[in-house]
């Protein structure tokens, strides 16, 4: 498995900005996809973004298109969210995950580790 931390997290006022990392650790980095979700108070947990091994492929859940970027430098073992435009919606807990099987990178299934998580705050 991979261990995951992560970091960042913060208080924002509404429209601004912030950059979340994932720092990996104890398998081959470039293996994993990687994935950052994140769960509002009293939701489920949602996914956010994905990342493929190479960096070569993202995916952005709807409504952070346009507003938030994955990327990754496998030679720091990282991964990054930068976060633009932050609205109060997009106030959570952000994880970060791992994975190298699943199927439907969307769904947490799909990810075999996760991090701590990081509180994100965004006032209005």
């Amino acid at each position: 498995q991979v261990q995951l931390v992560e970091s960042g997290g913060g208080l924002v006022q509404d429209g601004g900005s912030l950059r979340l990392s994932c720092a990996a650790s104890g398998r081959t980095f470039s293996d994993y996809y990687m994935g950052w979700f994140r769960q509002a108070p009293g939701k489920e947990r949602e996914f956010v973004a994905y990342i493929r091994w190479s960096g070569s492929g993202t995916t952005y859940a709807d409504s952070v298109k346009g507003r938030f970027t994955i990327s990754r430098d496998n030679a720091k073992n990282t991964v990054y969210l930068q976060m633009n435009s932050l609205k109060p919606e997009d106030t959570a807990v952000y994880y970060c995950a791992s994975g190298r099987t699943g199927l439907r990178i969307s769904r947490a299934s799909s990810y075999d580790s996760w991090g701590q998580g990081t509180q994100v705050t965004v006032s209005s």
